[in-house]
């Protein structure tokens, strides 16, 4: 992989002013060292080399954590993030840092004090979000891969939009230390990569127990690229019912329907299941995730982190003023809501019976993979939008999530991968597949298979 350090810096180069995405790279000097030597010398570790943007809710030792209202103007963290020491270890170069949502909350990149990130497929729509602007960078050739984190789709949906795979891990299959959190029991950390066999070999490499998390699991990694190609015939594949129905557009659910065949060309046996408590994903993760945002945000205060205001009198004034003025209006909301629903007389009402609704969710999913290998569906109801188009609509925004947030509530796997155009709009549109817990394996040979043959 050493050939594409020149090909991917100078192309990086030339087209981040346009998308708005890449905050930072390394230097020329770099760039020529490593040309020099790897067109000479050819790497021989599995991902060594491999080009890679992290987007800018990662810790990264000598690199400005870059946000607003995070931390202090150019502050530079003096340690990494697991996942980044992991991925130095095999070798990876890192070009820099990318666009997201403040925080990691939206579905559509514009929530950045930085601007919105632009999809390099059409640079008038979105690239999807929180992680857009990785899922822009692979997809406009800027890097081999990218990195993510998935709270209720976050690598998936922008990895549809960008026409790219998106893959979310298990839920403690990967170390989320030093990712900044939203959600921590919904935060998850992946890939995002031009095909499928990528994915498989960077989470060999992300995945593993870390003593700095304790929700990772002990459990013994395999080797996801190893028998990727393994024959997957018999398997049987899940089609919820309640995924079809109002709010899909025609032409995501004419592409999904048809990727649906090919899965029988390459042996699976397709099936209709039903996930009964389906409708109320949405809802539920609307209350459990602004609950765990406002009690995770409430350190960013102006004194412990975070933006200070300068013109306060008191304490409390300081407070106040410092999150009026450092947050912008999106985090603002979830706090809002997370606050309510967590209050006095209001936790049995909302945050409990929530819980109770994520159980019944997960009881689903157990149901429904005692019959089938694999779920499918789309990422996303529509392709990827116009930007500005649902700004004003918040609602309208959050509805994009309502394939992807089920999987995170029960602490699935997930992937995304491109079945082709929509016939109206022209744009990719995304095919998930989710995974028995811990079974990636068996997610990433399907996926592998499947995306052969589309490309056919």
């Amino acid at each position: 992989m050493g050939r594409y350090t020149w090909v991917y810096s100078p192309r990086a180069k030339k087209v981040t002013d346009e998308l708005k995405k890449e905050i930072e790279t390394k230097s020329e000097h770099l760039i020529k060292i490593l040309k020099e030597k790897y067109i000479k010398e050819p790497p021989k570790k599995l991902v060594h080399n491999h080009l890679v943007d992290i987007y800018s809710k990662w810790i990264q030792r000598r690199f400005y954590l870059y946000s607003k209202y995070v931390c202090p103007k150019n502050y530079i963290s003096s340690c990494d993030a697991t996942a980044i020491k992991k991925l130095k270890s095999a070798g990876v170069q890192f070009l820099g840092k990318t666009n997201l949502d403040e925080f990691a909350m939206g579905a559509s990149t514009e929530n950045s004090a930085f601007g919105p990130t632009k999809n390099p497929l059409d640079t008038s729509r979105v690239p999807g979000g929180s992680s857009g602007g990785s899922a822009a960078a692979v997809a406009a050739d800027l890097a081999v891969f990218a990195l993510g984190s998935d709270t209720g789709g976050s690598i998936r949906q922008p990895a549809a939009f960008c026409g790219v795979v998106g893959l979310k891990p298990t839920y403690g299959r990967v170390s989320r230390h030093g990712l900044i959190a939203m959600a921590s029991s919904l935060d998850q950390i992946g890939p995002i990569t031009k095909n499928v066999y990528d994915s498989a070999l960077v989470l060999n490499v992300l995945a593993g127990y870390d003593l700095f998390d304790s929700t990772t699991t002990k459990r013994e990694v395999p080797d996801y690229a190893r028998n990727i190609d393994k024959n997957i015939k018999g398997l049987k594949i899940g089609v919820p019912k309640e995924f079809f129905r109002e709010g899909l557009s025609a032409e995501v659910d004419e592409r999904i329907r048809s990727t649906m065949s090919k899965l029988e060309n390459i042996g699976c046996k397709v099936a209709d299941i039903s996930l009964p408590n389906f409708e109320y994903a949405l809802a539920a993760y609307y209350i459990i995730a602004p609950s765990e945002i406002s009690a995770n945000l409430s350190r960013y205060d102006g004194v412990r982190y975070g933006h200070s205001s300068r013109s306060s009198d008191t304490l409390i004034d300081a407070y106040f003023e410092s999150r009026a003025e450092g947050l912008g209006p999106e985090p603002k909301r979830r706090i809002i809501i997370g606050a309510y629903v967590l209050s006095s007389g209001y936790y049995d009402a909302y945050y409990l019976k929530a819980q109770k609704v994520r159980h019944l969710i997960k009881n689903d999913f157990d149901s429904a993979f005692k019959k089938v290998d694999i779920i499918v569906g789309p990422t996303a109801p529509t392709t990827a939008f116009k930007i500005g188009e649902k700004s004003s609509d918040p609602l309208a925004l959050y509805l994009e999530d309502i394939y992807t947030v089920p999987v995170n509530l029960a602490g699935l796997p997930g992937i995304s991968i491109p079945c082709g155009n929509g016939e109206n709009s022209g744009l990719p549109v995304g095919f998930q597949m989710i995974g028995k817990s811990f079974d990636e394996e068996t997610l990433l040979r399907v996926a592998y298979q499947l995306e052969k043959e589309i490309k056919k």
